[in-house]
């Protein structure tokens, strides 16, 4: 059976389940109060490294599937707090597409970015690629990072994610699913991030707004 490829369907299916978990935790979710301003921009960097002590916190390494790369690009930004949050918000990302290529719906590196209150539906859209033995191939481009703290001192993270170079793989047969060549396959994330007591800006809601960068 043809099903469509798997990453934009499952962004939507996560994303409104955690917009539920979001209403009236009040500041720095994907509202309209949210506008983002002052954004720097930088040079292109691709999927780069984390840092291990970044903050004094030991975070975990992270590897993505074979056949798969995530370019992140102008992912930098002037002022040391403002790129914490880039930086996490990057390896969350990179987290949850390292899950889908070890088929890991328990992966301590997702359990590490998200917070309680995203990390049920995180897993669920980690689960949709392990229940069907997918992993992800090709490319997915993550640029025009705009980030600022909330006045309640979340963090707000919007970003595009273009999706149209990478496809979905099933492990045993090697049937490849590509992602259709459409505009709305461009994705517009607008996340909410609040720091822990450990000093990591964990996720802490999300949506997701296909063609939102166009």
């Amino acid at each position: 059976m043809n099903r469509p490829a798997r990453l934009l369907t499952a962004a939507l299916t996560v994303s409104a389940a955690l917009l539920l978990t979001a209403c009236g935790s009040g500041g720095g979710d994907s509202s309209s109060s949210d506008k983002i301003k002052g954004a720097d921009t930088g040079g292109a960097s691709s999927s780069p490294s984390p840092t291990a002590q970044q903050g004094g916190v030991k975070r975990p390494a992270i590897t993505l599937p074979q056949g798969f790369e995530a370019e992140f690009q102008s992912w930098t930004n002037s002022d040391p707090k403002l790129q914490a949050i880039l930086d996490d918000g990057r390896e969350e990302l990179r987290a949850e597409y390292a899950a889908v290529g070890e088929a890991d719906v328990n992966s301590p590196a997702v359990a590490f970015y998200n917070s309680d209150a995203t990390l049920p539906n995180t897993r669920k859209w980690i689960k949709q690629f392990v229940d069907h033995d997918e992993t992800l191939i090709g490319k997915v481009t993550v640029f025009d990072p705009q980030v600022h703290i909330s006045d309640s001192g979340s963090g707000v993270l919007f970003y595009c994610v273009d999706e149209r170079k990478a496809s979905t793989k099933e492990r045993k047969s090697g049937k490849v699913t590509n992602t259709p060549n459409t505009p709305k396959h461009v994705l517009q994330y607008r996340t909410r991030l609040d720091k822990s007591a450990q000093g990591v800006w964990k996720l802490s809601s999300v949506n997701v707004v296909p063609g939102g960068c166009n």
